[in-house]
């Protein structure tokens, strides 16, 4: 039993990645209050995301930056928030189970919905010549993926709580 208790007390020691993230994150929050530091910040994000080419139009890496840029703060924001609330409290590895469990689930849901009701009218120019079927297999391999994980953290949190007793 001892023996247990400094193995669980041991691994919870110290600073977990998520908490220096958190730190980080802190950290230049309040140094993006300083005009100075504000106004490199501001420079940085106008050379990373406004980039123009000679016709004047963004570029393509300025485009696929946002992207990324939206995709990251996306996840932070809503992921990340429930899995810190869980965090404080259930625990870290009981709350990684139950987020990872939710997030998938919701992506089946998600990718489900779009594969039934996959856009219709008038389509872009780059997806021309896709079919019905074609046009919904990036939503199908979404939800047999998303699928497949969510049942994995399920069998996971099954086998937690059974440990746990």
């Amino acid at each position: 039993m001892r023996e247990t208790l400094k193995r669980l007390h041991g691994e919870e020691q110290g600073l977990s990645a998520l908490e220096k993230l958190g730190i980080a994150a802190v950290v230049i929050t309040v140094i993006s209050f300083i005009p100075p530091a504000r106004g490199l910040i501001g420079d940085a994000y106008d050379a990373t995301f406004k980039q123009r080419d000679a016709n004047g139009d963004i570029t393509a890496f300025s485009i696929a930056a946002r992207g990324i840029l939206i995709t990251i703060t996306a996840l932070i924001a809503f992921v990340g928030t429930g899995f810190l609330l869980l965090y404080t409290n259930v625990g870290k590895r009981l709350a990684f189970l139950i987020t990872g469990a939710a997030t998938f689930g919701w992506m089946v849901i998600g990718s489900m919905l779009f594969v039934v009701y996959a856009p219709r009218g008038i389509r872009p120019s780059s997806l021309e010549g896709l079919n019905a079927f074609q046009m919904r297999v990036p939503a199908i391999a979404l939800t047999v993926g998303s699928a497949i994980l969510f049942v994995m953290f399920v069998l996971a949190l099954d086998r937690y709580e059974s440990e746990t007793e």
